[in-house]
């Protein structure tokens, strides 16, 4: 790792060329640590150069297979490239490293769900349950899917008053033209 003092320093001064300099010295050993990798590619991420960061954010992961973060900022790199199934991969190692990360699993929620990959989707969603933007995917899983439950959870997102609009964008999306005409609580 470069010299503490001076990179703190340029960190702190958001001074990103000077900690890039001092990162990439560090991370040029053969032996370079994936801290070091991965604070590369938070500030190549400041320098908005996500495909270079990419680049060192792989390879923290490789050398640092267990560390949350670097699975995280790997995905949200992944998707700045369009790159879904690497992020969707990412995503699904951060949840996996650590579950209670409700960044890591909304976004492997989102990720999924814009994928289609409905199954990978529901076990993202499910433990958010109750949450507005985990009930509308969970809807929005359960009629693509053509589960049982559909009308269940169509009928409690238009319940809550408050979520009636993006319920209704929800069931648009999904309807397979079955839109209420009547929404309950309505005359």
């Amino acid at each position: 790792m470069p010299g503490p003092d001076k990179l703190t320093a340029a960190l702190m001064a958001r001074d990103w060329g000077q900690a890039e300099k001092l990162l990439r010295r560090a991370a040029s050993s053969k032996k370079a640590d994936g801290a070091v990798l991965y604070n590369l590619g938070k500030v190549l991420l400041e320098q908005d150069r996500p495909g270079a960061a990419l680049v060192q954010l792989r390879k923290a992961v490789a050398r640092r297979p267990g560390h949350a973060d670097s699975w995280y900022e790997l995905g949200r790199t992944a998707l700045m490239e369009n790159d879904f199934p690497l992020a969707l991969h990412a995503f699904t190692r951060a949840c996996a490293l650590a579950p209670e990360d409700m960044d890591a699993r909304r976004s492997l929620g989102r990720v999924a769900l814009r994928s289609g990959n409905y199954e990978a989707a529901k076990t993202a969603w499910s433990p958010l349950a109750g949450d507005a933007e985990a009930d509308e995917a969970l809807y929005r899983i359960a009629a693509e899917t053509g589960d049982e439950r559909a009308e269940d959870l169509r009928q409690a997102l238009l319940a809550r008053p408050a979520g009636r609009e993006a319920a209704l964008k929800t069931m648009m999306r999904v309807s397979k033209g079955r839109v209420p005409l009547r929404v309950p609580g309505r005359s």
